[in-house]
């Protein structure tokens, strides 16, 4: 953390503030996944993601002079219009952690409401929109007040950083298109601090990318990502594993430059398929598909031998299924999905999404 630690960032004694900031900031769909950390959130092996359009977070953090000389942190949180304690503690616990970063939010009341347009905590990366935009939030709060952040590339940067305290994709969904997190030969400016965008890299077919969820199960995950993570120290394929994402970030670093979409889908099915084998090879294991989740992708992969149509899946730490395809097949994707895939989803529910511009400042 020492990068970001700035003793000086303190409101200066009878200074008075109060405003709102508002982010809304996306999830991120990871083609090679980061499972497996060390350190204080740090990755195990570098990965890739997609950055969403349409399932995200709205974080709203208003803050006011703060009427105690208490220190630490005072806040309430709203989650969906209503107080959530387990979730307040986690934020206050993780803002009291940034205080060595963002020293002046021990001198303010902070109030922070969020609200996501996807379901909580059932496999589609919330702790990314939610720790990402509230990221932002606070390095805006930092510009606001202090004027620091002078640049979009060292707002982003600072950022990546803070997201990646909370949750370790977070740090990817800063960036618009998609992200490297990690260190990698195949792009030397890519850190394990931080995460660097590639969209500039992408051939134009993956630019317009198309990730559509389906919703398997709206409940909450039986084994959060955090503890999944945690059991990857004792998993007897770890180090084997590590070695397989270096090498598909070189194969689908290539891929993504080239407009390759079956090396892309190769990688992409294998990759996920490869996180939910670790879940099961973890003591204890665990698994987090569900039959209608197997039943998804034997269909998806029936119709892309039936078609030809190069439509290809990858799952998140969760049942949920994405489908992966290009613009150009939409509306036949769109066509099969309804026949043949929503009735196999909860309530036939999915989110339309696709690669997007990454996170908004909403001005009020």
């Amino acid at each position: 953390m020492q990068e970001y630690t700035n003793p000086y960032l303190r409101l200066e004694e009878g200074r008075a503030v109060e405003g709102l900031i508002r982010w809304k900031s996306p999830s991120n769909i990871a083609i090679v996944k980061y499972w497996g950390k060390f350190g204080q959130q740090l990755p195990r092996n570098p990965s890739i993601s997609f950055t969403l359009q349409n399932a995200f977070t709205d974080t709203v953090l208003q803050y006011f002079p703060k009427a105690s000389t208490s220190k630490g942190i005072t806040l309430k949180f709203n989650f969906e219009g209503a107080p959530k304690p387990a979730f307040e503690k986690k934020i206050k616990d993780f803002l009291e952690s940034l205080l060595p970063v963002f020293p002046f939010l021990q001198q303010l009341e902070l109030h922070i409401h969020s609200t996501n347009s996807f379901p909580h905590s059932a496999g589609i990366a919330s702790s990314a929109s939610s720790m990402s935009a509230l990221a932002l939030c606070l390095c805006s709060l930092e510009q606001t007040l202090f004027g620091t952040l002078t640049g979009e590339d060292a707002f982003l940067q600072k950022a990546s950083f803070v997201a990646r305290l909370g949750s370790g994709s977070a740090c990817r969904s800063v960036f618009p298109l998609a992200a490297i997190w990690g260190a990698s030969p195949s792009f030397p400016f890519a850190s394990d601090l931080y995460a660097q965008p590639i969209g500039h890299h992408l051939h134009p077919v993956f630019q317009t990318m198309h990730d559509d969820i389906l919703i398997v199960s709206k409940k909450e995950k039986s084994v959060s990502s955090r503890a999944g993570h945690q059991l990857m120290e004792g998993n007897p394929y770890a180090d084997s594993r590590y070695r397989q994402a270096g090498s598909n970030i070189v194969i689908l670093s290539r891929a993504l430059q080239q407009g390759d979409l079956e090396t892309f889908g190769q990688i992409a099915e294998s990759e996920a398929l490869t996180l939910h084998a670790l879940m099961m090879a973890s003591t204890p294991p665990f698994i987090l598909l569900n039959p209608k989740t197997i039943e998804i992708i034997t269909t998806i992969q029936q119709y892309r031998t039936d078609t030809g149509k190069q439509v290809y899946f990858t799952l998140d730490a969760g049942p949920n299924v994405h489908l992966l395809y290009p613009d150009e097949i939409h509306e036949d994707v769109i066509t099969f999905t309804r026949s043949e895939l929503l009735p196999l989803c909860e309530d036939g529910a999915r989110i339309e999404d696709q690669a997007g511009p990454g996170p908004m400042l909403i001005r009020e």
